[in-house]
C-alpha cells in the first residue's frame, strides 16, 4: 500500500502547554515571555502555513476545526486517537492523558463518513479504565507494505494493546524499549522511527538492549529498507518524526516533516532521503515546543476507501 495522498488535520482553538502530558513527554518546553493569546496566536499561523503547503504539494488535506469546549490543548496531534484503514475500519486509540480523550470526536468521524466508506468502528478505549494505553500513530509504526508494525514501550504504549492490535489488522509486531539521553522511555515510537517505502529513518542508540537493537534494524533490512540512522541529539529536534505522503496527482513522494527536523539532519541524510522522496519541511517552532510534537503527529492519514 502506497503511502496517503490525504490527510486530516485539526486547527487548533486552545492550542496550550498541557501539563497533563509533560511528565512522560520530556520534549515539551515552555517559551519564556509568551502569553497564552501569542502561543495560540503563532500556532495558528504555523498551522494554516502547513496546511497549504501540504496543498501545494499535491496532498489532499482535509481541515476539522477544534472545539473551544472542553479545553483540548493538543488537538492539533489528532493521529493518536484513530487510524483510518483501507478495508473501511477505524480504530479508536486509548489516551494516557484525561485531557486528551475529548479529541476523540463523533462528529470527525461523521464528516469522514460523508466523504468515505467507514465499515467498522473498533473503539479501544475502554482500556484507559485500566490505565492501559495505545496513541496510534505515536505508538505504532506501521509499514503498510510489508504488513509489520513497531513499538517502542512507555507509559503510552502498552505491550498487549500493541499485539492485540496488530493480530487485529493482520500485521507483524515488533516490539522493543527506547530511551532517550536522560534514560527516560521515549514517549511515542514515531519521534525515534519513521519507515518508509524503500527507507527508515531510526534512531538505534536509543535501543540499548543489543537484541532489540538487533530485532529492529533486522526486521528493517528484511524488508529491503535503507537505514538512515540518526542520533538522540537529532531526535531532540524531531528529526525522526516524519511522514511520507503522496501527491493525489503522482509523482514521486513527498516526506513531511518540521523545519526543525530537516535541519537537524545532515546534508548526507538529506540526500540520501531526497533519493526517495521530495523533502517538505514545515516551519512550526511554537507547535512543537510548546506541544512536544512535530509535523507527523499533526497529520492523520486517510486511507478509507471512497464512499
Amino acid at each position: 500500500m502506497p503511502s496517503a495522498s490525504t490527510v486530516f488535520l485539526v486547527r487548533p482553538v486552545r492550542f496550550a502547554f498541557n501539563t497533563e502530558t509533560a511528565a512522560s513527554n520530556h520534549f515539551q518546553q515552555t517559551i519564556a515571555g509568551l502569553e497564552q493569546e501569542a502561543i495560540q496566536e503563532k500556532a495558528l499561523a504555523e498551522f494554516d502555513a502547513a496546511v497549504a503547503r501540504l496543498r501545494a504539494h499535491g496532498v489532499q488535506v482535509l481541515v476539522f476545526d477544534d472545539t473551544p469546549a472542553p479545553p483540548k490543548p493538543d488537538a492539533v496531534f489528532p493521529n493518536n486517537w484513530l487510524t483510518l484503514h483501507p478495508d473501511g475500519r477505524v480504530v479508536l486509540y486509548p489516551m494516557h492523558a484525561p485531557n486528551r480523550r475529548p479529541e476523540r470526536r463523533p462528529d470527525i468521524l461523521e464528516a469522514l463518513r460523508s466523504q468515505f466508506t467507514i465499515r467498522e468502528v473498533v473503539d479501544l478505549s475502554h482500556h484507559e479504565q485500566e490505565d492501559r494505553f495505545l496513541e496510534g500513530t505515536g505508538s505504532l509504526i506501521f509499514d503498510h507494505q510489508h504488513r509489520v508494525a513497531y513499538a517502542g514501550l512507555s507509559p503510552r504504549t502498552d505491550e498487549a494493546l500493541f499485539q492485540q492490535v496488530t493480530s487485529l489488522l493482520g500485521y507483524r509486531p515488533v516490539a522493543f524499549h527506547a530511551t532517550d539521553a536522560q534514560g527516560h522511555a521515549i514517549y511515542h515510537t514515531n519521534v525515534m522511527l519513521c519507515v518508509g517505502g524503500k527507507f527508515a529513518v531510526v534512531c538505534l542508540e536509543s535501543i540499548t538492549d543489543p537484541a532489540e537493537q538487533a530485532a529492529v534494524s533486522d526486521a528493517l533490512a528484511s524488508t529491503g529498507h535503507e537505514i538512515v540512522a540518526i542520533s538522540l541529539a537529532q531526535v531532540a529536534h524531531f528529526a525522526g518524526n516524519l511522514l511520507t505522503l503522496q501527491p493525489a496527482a503522482g509523482g514521486q513522494e513527498l516526506l513531511a516533516m518540521s523545519q526543525s527536523a530537516h535541519d537537524a539532519l545532515t546534508a548526507d541524510q538529506r540526500q540520501t532521503l531526497s533519493r526517495y522522496c521530495t523533502l517538505v519541511p514545515l516551519p512550526i517552532p511554537t507547535i512543537e515546543t510548546i506541544g512536544g510534537g512535530s509535523a507527523r503527529c499533526m497529520l492523520a492519514e486517510v486511507f478509507l476507501p471512497g464512499a
